[in-house]
């Protein structure tokens, strides 16, 4: 009996360990196929579009390697003219009235001449030697020097440049078919991508660094027309001019800028907006722009509340230019355009860069809000000039503690609500001077300089410029409905 009883203990044992096994081995491989089985059932994301599915590279060798052979050095030559005491600022000058002084007793003070050497970079856009650059890489060279990745050099030279957006074409004669650059889409460019840069940096050549795109569209202040590339990708003096690749090994933009005390800020033109002015560049040597011949100005809070409007869009219109096409449309001073050919202008720069863009004698349609009220003008675009730029700027009739002014026309002072020949307009302020600090702005009416009452911009500048030598002077300013005086100090 105790022995059937240890018997039937033994084969209880054998039976709960098989079934505990039986059961351990079941539950680890129901959470094996949990994890890790890919069944028909299992939904599997379907790819996206090529950008979308951009990862960080294992390594940029293969690209870099592939793109390096269209990406040239360029090293230029120029002569810089100096000469005469009054160069160096000398103390003695206040005393004895500059070389005038030395000239009179010992002749003409030599002028000398030497040569400044600078550094770029620049990529082949095509096989027989056309060559993107920077403007201010080959600007006033004597002599331009081009460098090829196989070490083989070319003297160029300069086909059509545009200093309004700092880009240049150059030309060298190869002795054979180069390899060029793909042009990439700068449009479709999207914050956040992997791009890499290849140029000349300190004169270290063919320097590759990589980074992303940290934003795009950046208004630096470097001219007119900008809508820079922002990208942390290293760039320093020497990479101008070079090209910024995405990473497919397209160019889609032209390295240009770095904030000097910043790190990781560099700036990119867009490729579009190079590829837009090549054939003005090839064939003319510069650049012909479409013009409104309109001054205009972005819609602060304030302005947008005393027109009674909803937000602050659109640009507002300071000036028309008698004779340009905006003028000839009908438009007026105090409209806001807020619609060209149906893109909406959220500001002044978007109405610059907008009409810029546009063919000279292209018709558009100009929407634009005057009283409250939408018109619709039909423009024919005009040639943007320096005529034109250098009327505007002779209509401030000069600075003078920090004041640009103009006359108050009829159109103006309907617009401001004032009489015309009531004083003088300020159309800018400068920053940082005199002006600034007190806080004078722009559209305030100066009705006296001193105890002199200013009717019009030759009283103001015959007052404001005898005042020069004075440590101070006293203004009587009009802004809105509110008349006071402020004080001017050297």
């Amino acid at each position: 009996m105790g022995e059937d009883n240890k018997n039937r203990k033994t084969f209880l044992m054998f039976l709960l360990a098989f079934l505990i096994g039986f059961f351990l081995i079941s539950f680890i491989e129901v959470l094996r196929s949990s994890f890790f089985s890919v069944g028909p059932d299992v939904q599997i994301a379907t790819a996206g579009t090529r950008r979308e599915t951009q990862f960080t590279p294992a390594s940029f060798a293969d690209l870099a390697d592939r793109l390096k052979p269209a990406v040239v050095n360029i090293s230029t030559t120029k002569t810089i003219e100096t000469g005469g005491l009054d160069s160096f600022g000398s103390p003695l000058d206040r005393f004895f009235g500059g070389d005038d002084f030395f000239d009179r007793f010992f002749g003409p003070t030599p002028r000398r001449k030497f040569k400044q050497r600078s550094l770029g970079s620049g990529f082949i856009i095509s096989s027989d030697g056309y060559i993107f650059t920077n403007n201010h890489v080959v600007e006033q060279a004597d002599k331009i020097a081009v460098k090829l990745s196989n070490d083989k050099e070319y003297e160029a030279k300069v086909i059509g440049k545009d200093p309004k957006t700092d880009i240049a074409l150059i030309k060298i004669k190869p002795e054979g078919s180069l390899p060029v650059v793909e042009i990439g889409n700068s449009d479709e460019l999207r914050v956040g991508e992997w791009v890499l840069a290849i140029g000349n940096p300190f004169g270290l050549e063919q320097t590759v660094t990589a980074g992303i795109v940290s934003a795009k569209g950046r208004v630096i202040g470097a001219g007119p027309y900008d809508n820079f590339i922002q990208t942390d990708a290293s760039i320093n003096p020497g990479n101008s001019g070079g090209p910024l690749f995405d990473m497919e090994g397209k160019v889609i933009g032209i390295n240009t800028a770095i904030v000097a005390h910043g790190q990781g800020i560099g700036f990119a033109i867009p490729i579009s907006m190079a590829q837009s002015i090549l054939p003005d560049l090839k064939f003319k040597g510069k650049v012909s722009r479409g013009w409104l011949g309109v001054s205009v100005q972005d819609i602060t809070e304030d302005i947008a509340r005393s027109l009674k409007k909803k937000d602050a869009s659109g640009a507002l219109i300071t000036d028309v230019f008698e004779g340009d096409p905006a003028h000839k449309a009908g438009l007026k001073i105090g409209d806001i355009v807020t619609e060209i050919n149906g893109k909406k202008i959220k500001d002044s720069h978007e109405l610059l860069m907008t009409v810029a863009a546009f063919h000279i004698g292209n018709r558009i349609e100009v929407k634009a809000l005057r009283d409250g009220k939408e018109m619709t003008f039909r423009v024919v675009v005009g040639e943007r000039k320096e005529r034109a730029e250098l009327a505007a700027t002779k209509k401030e009739m000069g600075k003078y503690f920090g004041i640009g002014v103009r006359d108050i026309t009829p159109e103006i002072a309907q617009y401001l609500g004032v009489s015309a020949g009531s004083g003088v307009v300020v159309v800018s302020v400068e920053e940082g001077s005199a002006a600034d600090d007190v806080g004078i702005q722009v559209q305030d009416i100066i009705l006296r300089v001193d105890k002199v009452r200013i009717k019009s911009t030759r009283d103001y500048l015959r007052e404001i410029s005898g005042k020069k030598a004075k440590s101070r002077v006293l203004l009587l300013i009009k802004r809105d409905k509110t008349t006071f005086f402020v004080t001017l100090r050297k």
